[in-house]
């Protein structure tokens, strides 16, 4: 029998390995509903759904490797990095998905819990107030008009798959939908803010570097005490804290 390999897990959901097969356990059968419309939609590689018996779904290992991983070095060529912003482009230029994703959360959703979360980082002792207002000052930017886009809501660089210069596939859609194009784009590059400009001659024109900055700062700002408390340390090396502590 084959190993089985713990990749992810929490009180929300979790990710094993067995062989060539991960099995995606989610208490939330609405999140695996949108993750399989999502991944039928999208016109980048997806992997195959196996079979599907909630709350699991069974879907079928990627071929080859991920760029890295945040805290991390990031790998690849300059070229992969490129391709993997092509990728993107291609997800974002297609037509819009029925549903709002985590990045299409309003300007006054995100501004009221993004004050709350402020808030209680500073009151809990878990970040100095002058980092989290410098962090919650920059933010302000991702607050505009923006068009819907196709996105992914959870682009990290371990969710994007390579080989050599090739996209082999894109995992974990369950945050997909409509949103604000530049979060993808600020969440893949988030920790390895090097290599934007890499994948930004792969994705194109039309991207405003202040707004990818806001974006870097707002998502950790929101996502340092979920990570917490979830048994994640935002605290190491080139994670969460160190992104906010990079921003003047």
């Amino acid at each position: 029998m084959d190993e089985v390999e713990v990749v992810v897990a929490h009180s929300e959901r979790a990710t094993l390995r067995v062989g060539d097969v991960f099995l995606k356990v989610d208490a939330d059968r609405a999140r695996v509903d949108a993750e399989v419309e999502a991944m039928s939609r999208a016109p980048v590689p997806t992997p195959e759904v196996l079979w599907r018996e909630p709350p699991v779904l069974a879907i079928a290992a990627l071929p080859g490797t991920t760029l890295g991983r945040l805290g991390g070095p990031s790998t690849g060529s300059s070229a992969a990095w490129a391709a993997a912003g092509a990728a993107i482009r291609k997800l974002h230029d297609a037509p819009l998905p029925p549903r709002s994703g985590r990045a299409g959360r309003s300007a006054d959703a995100l501004t009221a819990e993004l004050d709350t979360e402020c808030a209680l980082l500073v009151t809990n002792g878990l970040l100095p107030a002058d980092l989290v207002t410098r962090n919650r000052r920059v933010a302000e930017a991702a607050f505009r008009p923006w068009t819907p886009a196709f996105t992914h809501g959870d682009l990290q660089i371990a969710h994007v798959f390579l080989d050599g210069d090739e996209v082999t596939g894109i995992i974990d859609w369950s945050e997909a939908g409509r949103g604000d194009a530049l979060y993808d784009l600020a969440t893949f590059t988030l920790g390895h803010e090097e290599r934007l400009d890499d994948v930004l001659a792969g994705y194109g024109t039309g991207v405003d570097l202040d707004v990818i900055r806001a974006w870097w700062s707002l998502r950790s700002l929101l996502a340092v005490r979920w990570l917490i408390e979830h048994g994640f340390d935002p605290f190491a090396p080139g994670c969460e804290v160190d992104v906010l502590r990079s921003r003047t």
